[in-house]
Parts: structure tokens; sequence; C-alpha cells
């Protein structure tokens, strides 16, 4: 829980010092409170048995007020807490591609923090189950610097560098860096009955349930001064509080985030701290449709409240808003966000290649004529591997084995997969726009009310 706010003006103490070359100081308490996320991945492969050890990395330091209290890197220790059953919808989807494993999955709970220094400090974190998202190393942008030069130029650019430097850092699972275990992961789940597991580097969200307490800090009176909002294109790290999407979310409904990262001036002066409150409403939503078309979601925020202790008053954005920039949201619905902050579900065109190989898949399991040797003289053997690969594309390898008994059922799998293939490729709705409790997302401060022309944007891949 966090302090209330009639409490914090009480621990606004201000240092009366005999000299006079000392400056006053203010006690800040450093309290990670409860609610806040800690960003981890995992080391190694996690198989789901109840009880299954488990070690991870912090990928993000930790704030509180205005320095790092858990440094990114950080090893935390935990353990499988228990299994869930998927969702029905998940099962049924697993039995008609010829799965019928009971699929589950594990829940972690992570309970302790190994600090850089050798101390362990115990968490009170809520069991989670993990992302569909592997945490990779960011890499250094090559590219050329473009744009306009001069001081807005400069920092357009860097802010632009900044939404870069973090799409790199989650991809999904299929585009992970191991090739190798992704073919396993995927030739496993075409069994029957197989294991379960997370690959390893499968990211986890340790959702605090007790504050952590880091003691007081002294902090110069004068900084706290300059708390204000932050110039133009300046860029701010948010946790969302209220979860929104494109499929119910409605025009003028209240969001809320706060600042998971304290935000400076060029001249490391401090403006807003960690623990900024943002209130703002949704803009635009609309469901996705049919044939793939994705759902659209537009929100702003226009209210800047800083903490208690600081004595700052909340702060109105007048005729400019701090809009969306960069967004942490799953991979598969490849969130696209412009330069006015509409988010876009979007959907790669590669994905028709699927169609067009279960197409001729099901086409080569119609050749069931006899092989022919050199003479002419007809063999046993028949089409078996084009009806075995139908089978798969069909019903996974039972479907394999059922086609290499019988040459009908090889067609109607194979056909069956060319039919699953269009209707989840082409013909089924596009992908939403959601962003649940605590996702990530960098917002944009000075942005306009309203852009003539809209120029494309970049997005942060997710949970």
């Amino acid at each position: 829980m966090s302090v209330p706010k009639l409490i914090l003006p009480i621990l606004l103490v201000v240092a009366c010092v005999a000299s006079g070359e000392n400056a006053p100081v203010v006690q800040v308490p450093l309290v990670v409170n409860s609610g806040a996320p800690l960003r981890v991945y995992i080391t190694r492969r996690l198989h789901m048995r109840d009880g299954e050890p488990v070690r991870a990395k912090l990928i993000e330091p930790i704030y509180a007020f205005d320095r790092i209290v858990v440094p990114a890197g950080v090893e935390l220790q935990g353990h499988v807490t228990k299994l869930d059953p998927a969702s029905k919808m998940v099962r049924y989807q697993a039995i008609v591609q010829g799965d019928f494993t009971p699929l589950h999955w594990a829940r972690v709970q992570f309970t302790d923090v190994l600090m850089p220094d050798g101390r362990t400090v115990p968490i009170k974190a809520l069991d989670s189950t993990g992302l569909p998202t592997l945490y990779v190393a960011p890499r250094p942008s090559k590219g050329k610097i473009r744009g306009n030069s001069g001081i807005l130029g400069t920092a357009r650019r860097q802010a632009s560098d900044q939404v870069k430097a973090k799409t790199q850092d989650v991809v999904d699972l299929v585009r992970g860096p191991n090739k190798k275990e992704w073919l396993e992961d995927f030739l496993v789940k075409k069994l029957p009955y197989h294991p379960q597991w997370y690959r390893r580097n499968t990211r986890f969200d340790a959702i605090l349930s007790s504050p952590l307490e880091f003691g007081n800090a002294e902090v110069a009176f004068d900084m706290l001064r300059n708390v204000g909002l932050p110039t133009l294109e300046s860029l701010a790290q948010v946790r969302l509080l209220t979860a929104v999407s494109s499929a119910n979310s409605k025009p003028d409904m209240k969001v809320e985030g706060v600042l998971s990262q304290p935000v400076f001036s060029t001249d490391k002066k401090l403006l807003l701290p960690e623990g900024t409150l943002l209130t703002g409403r949704v803009r635009r939503a609309q469901p996705a449709r049919w044939f793939h078309r994705g759902g659209q979601l537009r929100f702003t925020f226009d209210h800047v409240e800083p903490p208690a202790i600081t004595s700052v008053p909340a702060l109105e954005l007048q005729r400019m808003e701090a809009q969306l920039a960069g967004v942490e949201s799953d991979p598969r619905a490849q969130v696209k966000v412009d330069s006015e902050g509409d988010a876009k579900a979007t959907e790669s065109k590669t994905r028709l290649l699927g169609p067009l190989l279960a197409l001729a898949v099901a086409t080569r399991s119609l050749d069931n004529d006899v092989d022919r040797n050199r003479l002419g003289v007809p063999t046993a053997s028949g089409n078996g591997g084009g009806r075995a690969t139908a089978g798969i594309s069909g019903f996974g390898l039972l479907g394999a084995a059922a086609a290499r008994a019988s040459r009908t059922a090889g067609t109607v799998l194979g056909f069956y997969g060319l039919a699953w293939s269009v209707y989840s490729t082409i013909i089924s709705r596009g992908k939403e726009v959601e962003f649940e409790k605590n996702t990530a997302m960098e917002i944009r401060f000075g942005a306009p009310a309203a852009s003539p022309a809209k120029t494309p944007g970049h997005h942060l891949a997710r949970r």
C-alpha cells in the first residue's frame, strides 16, 4: 500500500542546517508500491510441474521517486505454485488439430530478489502465468541520422531512437532467437500427447502484493522547485492503471497511468518523479472486423498530478496533450502507433503464405497414382508422403498416421487443413488493440491536440 497523501506532507522535513553553505533537504521515502510489476525473463526452460524451482532476471530497473532502487539484471528466485487448465476454446482448437494433451499453464510466484551487494530481499508477489513473448537484449541502432537539424530536430530524433530501442527487446515465441529450440517445441506440440514447458527467455510480470521499502533519501529542496511539465517532444515511461481495448472501450472513458521512471530536463533537473499520476480519456475505439481488419484505439492524457510530497498542485495540459508514442503489446497483434497516437492492430502479409502452402499440400494429397519406375512398371508405394503431409496439415501427427492408412483420409484431412487455414488467416476477425493493466508504454508530451497529417510511427512489441 502507498503512504496516504495526508501523511506525506508530514514527512516533508526540511533540514535546518547549521551553516549557510548547506542547502535544505527533504526526506523522501523510497517505496515501490504494491501493484507495481517486476518485469523478468526466465534464464532456462521451465517445465510445467507443481513446485518446480525457477530463476529469472530483471529486464528493466525499478525506480522510486528519482532514483533506481533495484538495478536491471538482478536475479529473482521463485517456484511454480499451481497449474491452471487452459480455456475450453484453447482446448477445442488443440483437439481439432490433433492435440489431445490436457493443456494447462503453470503459475509462477517469485519470492526473493538477489541484490548485487549479496543481500537477499524477500518480496511478496502475485503468482502469474508466462507471457506469450520472449526477451531479447536490445541492440544499438545503426541507422543514419535523418530529419531536421537544430534543437527541435535533435529532440525528435532522440525521441524516435528511444522508441525504436525498445521495439527490439520483446519478440513473439515464433520469432525467438533460438530456432533449434523453437523447432523442437513445434515438433513436440504436434504429438497427440506431449510434455509442456515455458521456453527459455519467456517473460513474466511479478506483480507486487506488498510494497517494497528502501528507507528514506535526502533530496535537495531546490530540486523539487523544478517539478513541472516536460518540454516539447519529451518522452515518459508510463505504466497503465486502466485496461483499455478497441473491443469494448467507449469514447470519453477515463484512463489512468503512472510514471514508472522519473523525467528529467536536459540539464538533469527533476521534472516529474516516479509515481506521478496521469489522467486522460479514450478518444476513439473501433473493434476489429471480419476479414482480418484490425481494431483501432486512441487515448490521450491531459491531467498530471505529481506525488503529494512535492507539494506541487495538479497540472493541466492546456491546448496540448500527452499522447501515445509506443506501447508494449502482444507481437502477434503487431500494434502500430502513428504520429497522432492512434494505435492499430495490423498483421503481416506473410500470413497469406499459409493458405497457399495448405492448398499445395491438399492438392498433392489427390495424387494417389502409384509411382512408376523407369520401365513403366507400377509400384505399390503410392503417394504416401503427400498423404502424410496432408494429414499433418489437418490433424497433426495423428492425422499423418490416419492418412498413411487411408487414401481418402489423407485427402479429407488435407482439405480440412486448407479450410482451417483460409478461415483463420483470411476470413476470421482481425486482432484487437488490447492494453491490459500494467502495460508499459511511452507517452510523448507536447504533442498538439490536433494534427493535420499522419505519418507512420513505431510500435513496441508485448504482453
